[in-house]
This record gives C-alpha cells, sequence and structure tokens, in this order.
C-alpha cells in the first residue's frame, strides 16, 4: 500500500500541473460565503509597518522565486508539493492557480498564516487570524521538510 500512494498521488496531480510551473485546471472558484483570498498586497494600505517588514525580511515574500528556478528540474508531484508550501492558497477555492493567471497569490503571502483576507480587507472583518500558532506553520514546516532543507519554522518569519 505504501508504495502506490505515491503513484495514486502523481495520477491525482499530474492533470493540473504543467511542466512551465503553473496549473493546467482553474481552481474552483469560492462558493457564496467562502472566504477568499485577495494577495499581500491588499494588506499594505492598512498594515504599512507590517507589509513593509515582509517584503523586506520575509524569506516567505519571494518563495516562488524558489519554484521558478527548480520548476524545469522537479515532476509533476514535486511541482504540486512546492505548490502547497510556497503560494497562497493552492488547491483551495480561490487560491493560487497558475504565474499567469493568479500572480497576486504566486508567494507565501500573509493569508498563508492569517486565512483568506476577502472579508477582512474590504470590511476590517475581525475573522483572520491575528496570532498564529506554531502548530500551524507545521502544515508546510513539518519534521520531513526540516530534515530536507534544513528549514525550522520561525513564528512571524521577519513580518511583524
Amino acid at each position: 500500500m505504501r508504495r502506490a500512494l505515491p503513484a495514486i498521488t502523481l495520477l491525482l496531480v499530474l492533470p493540473f500541473v504543467s511542466p512551465h510551473g503553473g496549473t493546467t485546471a482553474e481552481a474552483s472558484p469560492p462558493q457564496a460565503g467562502q472566504p477568499t483570498y485577495v494577495g499581500t498586497d491588499a494588506c499594505a494600505d492598512c498594515h504599512p509597518s507590517q507589509y513593509d517588514n515582509f517584503k523586506r525580511y520575509a524569506k516567505k515574500a519571494r518563495s516562488a522565486d524558489h519554484i521558478k528556478t527548480m520548476s524545469d528540474k522537479l515532476s509533476p508531484q514535486e511541482l504540486a508539493e512546492c505548490f502547497a508550501c510556497h503560494t497562497t492558497g493552492y488547491g483551495r477555492p480561490g487560491g493560487f492557480v497558475s504565474f499567469e493567471t493568479t500572480p497576486h497569490l504566486a508567494d507565501a503571502g500573509c493569508e498563508v498564516c492569517h486565512g483568506p483576507g476577502g472579508a477582512h480587507s474590504g470590511t476590517g472583518d475581525p475573522t483572520l487570524i491575528s496570532k498564529p500558532t506554531m502548530d500551524a506553520c507545521s502544515e508546510c514546516h513539518n519534521s520531513e521538510r526540516v530534515n530536507s532543507f534544513n528549514y525550522k519554522p520561525l513564528l512571524q518569519g521577519g513580518a511583524h
């Protein structure tokens, strides 16, 4: 069964990833009442110091650059795994689809830690996660990735 899992994953992911670093299928749009992603730039007007710090110091603010550098060396399955942690909302309704169609979600932005910001950016709705926990970081910064890349989670990673 363990050997079948990577093959099944590849079959599920393959139709959605192009060899040029973008997905070929559109992510489903969010349904009415579902949270929406707006991208980090939407945070700049109301949170200028956090935005400036994030753009200047956080490695996440340039995480798509790593994918672009490596994309031609990766299998579709590996590329999808990269998108899951190096972009905003990949695989979720309204999330990152490709560098061409959703460039505003190409990096691991504010919404990766704080949740989709559509309602918040328009009205100040307080439904965002105001204080992310280390548990949330482990979705991407798990023991396998820490061992493979020696990349440990850093709460607030230069953003605040």
